[in-house]
Formats: structure tokens, sequence, C-alpha cells
């Protein structure tokens, strides 16, 4: 069942990407965030000290973009869309393989991160 708290998805995103990224991720702004009539938030961080990710969550589904300007991102694309029903290990994979692609081997191989 979908929870109707965005606090405690939050908290579940939150772990979830810090656990797999580790030190190739920085802090988290929550911002946007209600929970009337439905659970919304966005979250944003940087990945890799290279690109600034926001996550939006609406009504159970979420997504990533890459931000480039305060309000304007690109979309990256995930087989995993819905919090409740999907799995959270896979979007975070997918997650990691779409920034990579995007970043150069030299800047990830400088960091030991390639």
């Amino acid at each position: 069942m979908l929870n109707d708290n965005y606090e405690i998805i939050v908290y579940e995103l939150k772990g979830k990407l810090k656990e797999y990224f580790d030190n190739k991720i920085g802090t988290f702004i929550l911002s946007n965030q209600r929970n009337i009539p439905y659970p919304e938030f966005s979250l944003e961080f940087k990945l890799y000290n290279f690109y600034n990710i926001i996550l939006n969550y609406d009504r159970g589904r979420f997504g990533c973009a890459i931000l480039y300007c305060e309000s304007k991102g690109v979309g990256l694309p995930n087989s995993q869309q819905w919090y409740d029903k999907d799995d959270l290990d896979i979007s975070v994979r997918e997650l990691d393989e779409e920034i990579r692609l995007r970043i150069p081997d030299k800047y990830l191989k400088h960091y030991g991160w390639l």
C-alpha cells in the first residue's frame, strides 16, 4: 500500500541513494513537499560532483532529471516509475548507468569511479 506521508518516502529514498552512491552523492535539498491531498515533493542532489539531479515524486510516481538551470532539466529514462510497485534497487542502478553515460571516462577515472 502506498504510504501517504512524504517524510517516510523521502527517508527511504535518501537511504537507498546514500547506500548505493556512498561518496558519489552530495547533500540533499527537499522542496515542494506536501501531504494533502496526496504526497508530493522534489529532492535535489549532486552525483559524481558533476551533475545536479532532481527526483520528483507525485502520487506514487517518481522520476529523475539532470538540472541545467533552476527550472530546466533533461529527464532520464528509467524502467521503474512507481514507488510502491517497482524495485528501487533497479531504479538507482539505472540512474547510475544513465549518469555515467554522460560523464567523460577521464573524469570518472581521475576520481577512481571507473
